[in-house]
């Protein structure tokens, strides 16, 4: 089983994200960002790519597409709140957008 972030963690690499882009909600213990590509191919690559990802960590996010838009939502459903696998995602979804 996963467990929610500890104190620490929140202060080191949840503000790493943080730094990178990504937001929390006020109404959730999750993360959130949009990507933007040139057309709607690279997002729907990005999300491919991205999906591979998840698929081998067994954690899968909550997103939607638009044109060149793909907005991301991250959250450990199990613990009902931010876990390292979420942290683990956003940086391999950076990652895969800065490619």
């Amino acid at each position: 089983m996963t467990d929610a972030l500890t104190a620490d963690e929140r202060k080191t690499d949840l503000q790493d994200v943080l730094a990178n882009g990504w937001s929390q909600p006020s109404d959730r213990d999750a993360i959130t960002k949009t990507y933007k590509f040139r057309n709607f191919i690279e997002a729907f690559g990005f999300m491919t790519r991205a999906a591979i990802h998840a698929e081998k960590l067994n954690h899968h996010p909550e997103w939607s597409n638009v044109y060149n838009k793909v907005e991301v939502t991250l959250t450990t459903h199990d613990v009902d709140a931010l876990s390292l696998l979420d942290i683990k995602l956003a940086r391999i979804m950076d990652r895969l957008h800065e490619d």
